[in-house]
C-alpha cells in the first residue's frame, strides 16, 4: 500500500498527454493559458469547466506546465480540485479530457457532473 502525497501548492496534476492537448489548443491563439474551474451544475452538483484564457484573472493560480503552456486554476475551485489529475485519453473512437478527482464521490449517469465528499468532522 502506498500513500499519495498531495502538495497543497500544486492543486492539480496534469499528464504529458494533457499538456500536449493544451499546447495544440493554445497554438496560434496568443492566449495566456488554459483556465480550469468548477461550477455548480448538473444533477449531482459540480462540473469541470476548461476554457482558453486570454489573460490571467486575479482569482487564478497560475501553474507553468511547460515553457509554452500554463494552467490557470481558479482559486475558488481549489478545494474541489485539490489532488485532481487531468489526463487526455482515448475512449473508443473519441479523445477527451479525463479528471481523476479524489474529492469526487458520485457522478451523474451521463458523466457531466459530480458531487464531492463532505469533510469529516
Amino acid at each position: 500500500m502506498s500513500v499519495q502525497h498531495v502538495d497543497p501548492c500544486v492543486p492539480v496534476r496534469v499528464t504529458p498527454a494533457a499538456v500536449r492537448h493544451f499546447r495544440q489548443k493554445l497554438a496560434g491563439t496568443g492566449a495566456a493559458g488554459i483556465r480550469l474551474r468548477v461550477k455548480e451544475s448538473g444533477c449531482t452538483g459540480y462540473m469541470y469547466v476548461v476554457d482558453i484564457a486570454d489573460s490571467p484573472a486575479e482569482t487564478d493560480l497560475p501553474m507553468r506546465l511547460a515553457d509554452d503552456v500554463s494552467l490557470l486554476v481558479d482559486r475558488g475551485s481549489i478545494s474541489v480540485l485539490q489532488g485532481t489529475t487531468v489526463d487526455y485519453v482515448r475512449e473508443g473512437l473519441n479523445f477527451l479530457l479525463k479528471f481523476e478527482n479524489p474529492n469526487a464521490q458520485d457522478h451523474c449517469g451521463c458523466g457531466e457532473s459530480f458531487n464531492i465528499r463532505e469533510a469529516s468532522a
